[in-house]
């Protein structure tokens, strides 16, 4: 770990203190939480980890259609008049 310092507002630190404190962790550890949530978060992600997301999702649900890349407007249709 990388030691580090960061200034808070009075407020900030008393939020802090008390979220750490009914957790039962440390402020370090709800500010390495926060940190690695707003890292992950969608606005933060780069153009191959939208890549690789969509290429883990091909072929992962099915139709149970084998002409659906032919007959994808049909199927579409379809599906919005229901």
């Amino acid at each position: 770990m990388i030691r580090t310092q960061i200034q808070f507002t009075e407020d900030q630190w008393q939020a802090l203190k008390k979220m750490a404190a009914s957790r039962h962790v440390s402020v370090a550890e709800i500010v390495r939480q926060s940190v690695e949530q707003m890292l992950r978060s969608p606005d933060n992600r780069t153009i191959d980890e939208y890549q690789r997301l969509a290429v883990e999702i091909v072929g992962k649900y099915g139709s149970g259609f084998s002409d659906v890349s032919t007959n994808h407007d049909r199927y579409l249709g379809e599906s919005y008049r229901t």
